[in-house]
């Protein structure tokens, strides 16, 4: 069956002008980043291209052909800047407009003669094989840093795009497609052309798709963690506990002496400061797969995984070192906080977790009860002071 090619053009410009309004009016509402402007943007002017490049023989040749290329071209570079600006790495918005001129001078300078039309064919499907290439990649950076699902989605439908437009480039290069009058020529390029209207409306689905999920992430990481500190909550350290599984841990409880007289001191504000600045001292000791939740108002628990009690002692004297040399470059502070820490551990099969917060509890006030400001371990003393 024979697809009348000019149909295939209004079909995708009638889809992309839908989806493009659509996402400015999502823009509009103010309850979204900038990627939905320009992924709008990018979306109207590849229908405003395909509308242009419909109109093949009804206007004049530098309307329909070189003008509809041009913003084809700018519509598809426009779409590897939105997904940038979506994984929160935008490109310099002048250099980018630079490009998107560079690029698109070829079509109507280069390429005058209008029954070239396979050279022309073959140059703008190079240029947006690449741009989709370039959207792939972009997307599995943002499903490896986020670990969104619905990004290999997104990958998925731009790597189908870059291989249409690939065979097209191939196809145009031998003399396939092309010719004097390029609509309805070839089966194969009118029905490449019905694919490639299918991801393209796909591909808006999957952004917001990956809208959706990040937002919902982000919640979640709101619910589970405590604003002030950054640390988690209870319910945070719930929820990493399972992944714990048999492996050895040790477990540090750590309480800021003496808070209750720098708040009553210098207020509530100022162990708000002495708060952030353990974990922030706290975080910059522990591994990035060890955990740090808050338990109260100034208490902590710290689960270092894999770490015998010996090594964690040795990184619990160390969080209590640079925390008070840290306190001490403070200034105009007449109460100097400093950590109690009690230290518990278990083996390789796993235990109680609650029975371990149980043993570095006790730990805990022995540290309290022997004149704070020092290290003690579950079942032995140990001073670090």
């Amino acid at each position: 069956m024979l697809l009348d090619l000019r149909t295939i053009y209004f079909i995708v410009a009638v889809s992309c002008f839908v989806q493009g309004m659509l996402q400015l009016a999502a823009y509009a509402t103010g309850r979204f980043e900038r990627w939905p402007l320009w992924w709008g943007l990018s979306n109207i002017l590849v229908g405003l291209g395909s509308f242009l490049v419909a109109l093949r023989n009804l206007v004049p040749y530098s309307v329909s052909i070189d003008g509809g290329n041009v913003v084809t071209i700018a519509g598809y570079m426009l779409m590897f800047f939105a997904v940038r600006v979506f994984s929160g790495r935008a490109l310099e918005q002048r250099y980018f407009w630079l490009a998107i001129v560079l690029v698109s001078v070829p079509v109507a300078l280069i390429v005058r003669d209008p029954s070239a039309v396979s050279a022309r064919l073959l140059y703008v499907s190079v240029i947006c094989c690449l741009c989709d290439l370039a959207v792939a990649r972009e997307a599995i950076r943002i499903a490896r840093c986020e670990r969104l699902y619905s990004a290999a989605l997104l990958v998925g439908l731009y790597v189908c795009t870059a291989s249409i437009f690939a065979v097209r480039s191939l196809l145009a290069a031998t003399g396939e497609i092309g010719g004097p009058d390029p609509f309805g020529s070839s089966v194969v390029h009118s029905w490449m052309a019905v694919s490639a209207v299918a991801f393209i409306m796909l591909r808006s689905v999957a952004m917001v798709l990956m809208a959706a999920e990040r937002s919902r992430n982000q919640l979640t990481e709101l619910a589970h963690r405590d604003p002030l500190t950054g640390a988690l909550n209870r319910g945070g350290l719930a929820q990493h506990l399972p992944t714990l599984g048999s492996q050895p841990v040790s477990l540090l409880i750590i309480d800021i002496d003496h808070f209750k007289q720098l708040n009553d001191r210098h207020g509530h504000a100022a162990g708000d400061d002495i708060l952030r600045l353990f974990a922030s001292v706290s975080r910059g000791i522990m591994r990035s797969d060890d955990l740090l939740a808050r338990q109260g108002g100034d208490e902590f628990l710290a689960v270092l995984k894999n770490v015998s009690l010996e090594d964690a002692m040795v990184i619990a004297d160390r969080i209590r070192l640079a925390f008070a040399a840290a306190v001490m470059q403070c200034p105009d502070l007449a109460v100097f906080p400093t950590l109690s820490i009690g230290v518990a551990a278990c083996g390789q099969n796993g235990g109680d977790f609650e029975r371990l917060i149980q043993k570095a509890d006790e730990a805990l006030y022995r540290s309290k009860r022997e004149g704070r400001n020092r290290v003690e371990a579950f079942g032995e003393t140990h001073q670090a002071a």
